[in-house]
């Protein structure tokens, strides 16, 4: 609803505002800090009628009188299931003058924006995650006076709207764009609650619990006419409630409330504000507030009921010519009615969109269920044909639709079907209930057994991408156990029982149930020997893929060859390119690079030359493709085949594959040294993992979420790898030994703990045999090992896992394995006392990195190097090896080798007293920042840092408990700007330089 109209009509509530100047200037300021830092959200709680609406409707004044474009949605209770109800409500409604203050808004996604001018009609055609991407780009490139979006009622949003808000709430605008919303706390879904902690949390959100008005208040503003005690009465009954003191004063004003000598009425609180379903359709117990509006309903006539109630029914399409059509009452004496409802406030007009609405939800609540079932459902019926007529959308009839049901209707289950068929990508949990409607309304009759496949298997997909994993499970188990009929033109049993094992089979999966999964494929292989080619590639593929990220491919082998082989024999370009890059991915993961290149070599050839519709079916196997090439270290193949796969999964909404395609380019960046974008598509793919629901599938993306902010320098890397370990559980998948051995890798590097790091890999390896780490990654992963070694005095053991590195990435001839392996070496070599092995070894780590183009590992060896390189005597090669790491670690956004070359740069480029070594190098010494601000105790610890000592070596020491002693460091961190404890180290080196 746009609000850019005259101020009068802005203010269409007709009792004054009072008792909230507090809430207002709290308003006040975040529009002063808009787009400067501020809160992005506002969230505004409280109890039904305890004031939101009327404070929104004030603050959007505010708003709009500081020239500010001002719109406003609703979400209604009996639309729930409308997909992004609230925000097209408020952008449906956008007028000329708003498109020419805030033009951005014409490039929000049709679905927003349906309603204003030269709107595109066409419905969205890819994934809702992309969705919410577009339109916080176009919210995003709003400038000038801004935009405030009103969004009311959202305890009612549908599911959809939630997930945008999140999604907003997450990745903040950087634009004068102002959400406000209000809800009623005790209603919200989880999703809506969690959402604004964790925005209050990062200081997205801010949020405002409206509480009771107080007494003075309400009786000197409200109730002046009416004598002070019988005022405070009233105040009494209403418990400070606006809406229940406003209708205990209209009854007392018309003379149909008896007094009382204490207050006799339910109070407010529990009772309206959570529900009133229960009450006058469900012949339950009514509350006080509820009594008295009922009251109001008994004197109207019949025509100003029959109005009242088609209201109720239409909701926000509620205009005198709809009412009339579904009423069958001539518009005249429509309006002539309406004009008397009006008069008694029980309706109001909404100006901004020439509709009229109910004066409270609660009202509306309270009319519609006290509607006669059969009445009502006659009227919804009558609204759908009308507003069909009109030219709706589908999605404004389904609601209305499905409202009128009361048995079999075969063209209503087809718009039903048609409804959830078009929201299955955008909207999942509105096209789930759709597609559950019809499916509690079929026959249950062999003739409509093939429609009830079809559809059970739909509502299972869609259940599946909202995060209802088990729900999904259970649903398709019933497709599974269903008979397979006789296949037909509109019925292939056969078929639809294949694709039900294998999806079934993914929620096992993502449930981390990995030989359930796999038994349930092994049983279906089994039991159908005259299973189709096709059918046999796609359950052999999901059985090899069950034992893959189960940590069993061993004991997969076989299926993989069979599938191989029938995929070779098929004919499908698309299916055989899937398992070979699944090969692929299987040989690469064992660290077999002969096969994995000759099996992701094959791969490649066939996708690069599939095109058009063919391109719909690649997006698991350019999932699986771009992964292997990661293995195998070519990193812009992996790239550009996961780009390709990422169109595919988005336009076919495999939103499944999303988190896959999305990480894989997060590593690729990664590893060639792109920190800012690989930050994107991790936390993108956490959004993803996280509404799909699966706990392994939300950890690995942490996991790689979390390596990415550690080398960006973020302390919050080390919660986001705490989070992917929690999230993975206790299993031992391939996932789980991921985000283990990843928060070893951030312990070590940004806590400086070696035992603790050291625990955590032989936990992930599964001993000190570290059997369970990815082969073909196993040497980047000892080096983590190596180091905690080395850091906590177990010389032998550093000795024999580097010595094994090198002989594993020798076997591998993958450059950074060899890379990692040689940096293994040099470790050892400079432990020994031998500068000149080590620099080599560094060197050489420096080189092959280059080669495969991982910029971060060259930067990271060429930066370690440097120091041995001049204690070697080649002082102006340590120079040039500094510069070229710092300068590729700046570039590519990686914080934390900045901070170590800015840790080193003493040592390389400057002499014993602090001055420059070399010609145009600064003349005077380096500072030391941020040691003064530290405490005694806390330069104490940061010393014994310095000279070498662990967490538990400096407890010991100072007899302080280890997590009193990880709080002094951690406090030492964010003084000082040190990113680890080797930078703290060398800071305090420095001062003690300085001082000498």
């Amino acid at each position: 609803m746009t609000l850019a109209y005259d101020a009068p009509a802005v203010r269409s509530d007709s009792e004054p505002f009072v008792s909230r100047s507090a809430e207002v200037d709290r308003l006040d300021a975040v529009l002063e800090r808009l787009a400067d830092g501020g809160p992005s959200v506002v969230d505004i709680t409280g109890e039904a009628g305890i004031g939101k609406s009327r404070l929104l409707t004030e603050f959007g004044v505010l708003a709009w009188r500081r020239g500010m474009t001002v719109l406003r949605g609703q979400a209604t209770e009996y639309e729930r299931h409308s997909p992004f109800q609230p925000f097209a409500d408020a952008f449906a409604w956008v007028g000329r003058r708003d498109l020419e203050a805030v033009p951005e808004l014409r490039e929000l996604p049709a679905m927003l924006r349906g309603g204003f001018e030269e709107a595109s009609s066409g419905r969205w055609t890819g994934d809702r995650f992309g969705l919410y991407q577009e339109t916080a780009a176009a919210l995003g490139r709003i400038r000038g006076t801004g935009l405030v979006v009103l969004l009311d009622d959202l305890h009612w949003a549908d599911a959809a709207s939630l997930e945008l808000l999140d999604h907003l709430i997450r990745h903040p605008l950087r634009a004068p764009v102002l959400l406000v919303v209000a809800r009623r706390d005790r209603q919200s879904p989880t999703l809506l609650d969690a959402a604004s902690a964790r925005g209050v949390d990062t200081g997205t959100v801010l949020r405002l619990a409206l509480g009771p008005l107080g007494e003075r208040d309400c009786v000197e503003e409200l109730a002046r006419d009416l004598p002070p005690r019988r005022a405070a009465e009233i105040y009494a009954a209403s418990e400070g409630n606006p809406l229940y003191f406003l209708t205990l004063l209209q009854a007392e004003r018309g003379a149909r409330l008896p007094r009382m000598h204490s207050p006799p009425l339910s109070a407010p609180a529990g009772s309206p504000t959570e529900s009133t379903a229960g009450s006058p359709a469900g012949n339950g117990p009514r509350t006080g507030l509820e009594a008295l509006l009922l009251d109001e309903l008994s004197s109207l006539e019949p025509l100003e009921r029959r109005i009242l109630d088609a209201t109720a029914v239409l909701g926000d399409h509620a205009t005198p010519d709809l009412l009339g059509a579904i009423t069958g009452v001539p518009v005249s004496e429509v309006v002539e009615a309406l004009h008397e409802v009006m008069k008694r406030d029980l309706m109001r007009p909404d100006h901004g969109r020439r509709r009229l609405v109910l004066r409270h939800p609660v009202v509306r609540a309270l009319v519609h269920d006290s509607i006669a079932p059969w009445q009502r459902e006659q009227l919804h019926r009558q609204a759908a044909a009308e507003l069909a007529r009109a030219g709706a959308t589908l999605l404004e009839q389904a609601h209305h639709i499905e409202q009128s049901l009361n048995g079999w209707d075969p063209q209503a289950a087809a718009l039903l079907t048609e409804a959830a068929e078009e929201t299955a990508m955008t909207a999942p949990a509105t096209s789930a209930h759709w597609s559950g409607a019809v499916l509690r309304i079929l026959p249950d009759t062999p003739q409509h057994l093939g429609t009830r496949r079809e559809l059970m298997l739909l509502r299972a997909r869609t259940l599946g991408v909202t995060g209802a994993l088990r729900e999904s499970r259970d649903l398709l188990h019933e497709v599974i156990d269903l008979p397979d009929g006789e296949p037909g033109p509109d019925d292939d049993g056969v078929a639809v029982r294949t694709s039900a094992v294998a999806q079934c089979a993914l929620m096992e999966r993502y449930l981390g149930r990995y030989q359930e999964a796999e038994a349930l494929l092994r049983r279906e292989l089994a039991r159908t020997p005259g299973t189709s080619p096709s059918q046999q590639v796609e359950l052999g593929s999901e059985v090899v893929s069950c034992a893959l990220f189960g940590s069993r491919f061993a004991g997969a082998r076989e299926e993989l060859a069979r599938t191989v082989a029938v995929a070779g024999d098929l004919g499908d370009p698309v299916a055989e390119a899937g398992v070979l890059a699944l090969a692929a991915m299987c040989e690469a993961y064992e660290g077999n690079v002969d096969a994995a290149l000759k099996y992701a070599e094959s791969a490649a050839l066939i996708t690069d030359l599939l095109t058009g519709d063919d391109l719909s079916g690649l997006g698991e196997p350019l999932a699986r493709l771009g992964w292997s090439e990661l293995f195998l270290e070519r990193f812009a193949e992996a790239e550009r085949h996961a780009d390709r796969g990422l169109e595919a999964a988005r336009r076919t909404g495999q939103l499944h594959m999303l988190p896959h395609l999305l990480l894989c380019k997060a590593y690729a960046h990664l590893n060639t040294c792109r920190i800012a974008t690989a930050l994107e598509f991790a936390e993108e793919a956490v959004d993803v993992a996280r509404a799909l629901g699966s706990g392994e599938l939300t950890g690995f993306a942490l996991a790689i979420r979390a390596l990415v902010l550690m080398q960006a320098g973020n302390r919050t890397a080390l919660a986001t790898a705490e989070e992917a370990v929690e999230a993975v559980g206790a299993g031992d998948s391939w996932w789980a030994t991921v985000s283990r051995s990843v928060l070893a890798q951030v312990v070590l590097t940004v806590t400086g703990d070696p035992y603790r790091a050291w625990d955590l890999m032989l936990r992930a390896g599964d001993g000190k045999d570290l059997a369970r780490l990815q082969p073909s990654l196993r040497p980047t992963l000892v080096e983590v090992v190596v180091n905690a070694a080395l850091a906590t005095g177990r010389m032998s053991e550093a000795e024999f896992y580097a010595e094994r590195a090198a002989k594993e990435a020798e076997q591998l001839g993958l450059p950074v394995q060899r890379g990692a392996a040689l940096r293994c070496l040099a470790q050892l070599d400079a432990h020994r006392g031998d500068p000149a092995a080590a620099a080599q070894k560094y060197v050489r780590a420096a080189q092959v990195s280059a080669r495969s183009g991982a910029t971060l590992r060259e930067a990271q060896s060429l930066l370690l190097g440097a120091p041995h390189v001049k204690a070697a005597g080649v002082p102006h090669q340590a120079a040039d090896m500094w510069r070229r790491g710092r300068r590729l670690a700046q570039e590519g956004g990686a914080q934390l080798l900045v901070g170590l070359a800015d840790m080193l740069r003493p040592a390389v480029l400057d002499t014993a007293n602090g001055r420059a070594a070399g010609p145009g190098l600064a003349e005077t010494p380096v500072p030391v920042p941020g040691l003064a601000a530290l405490t005694a105790r806390q330069r104490e610890i940061a010393g014994l840092v310095g000279e070498g000592l662990s967490t538990r070596g400096i407890a010991s020491r100072l007899h302080l408990s280890t997590r009193t002693v990880e709080s002094h460091i951690a406090a030492a961190y964010r003084k000082t700007g040190a990113t680890s404890r080797a930078a703290l180290a060398s800071l305090m080196a420095r001062e003690r330089a300085r001082g000498e």
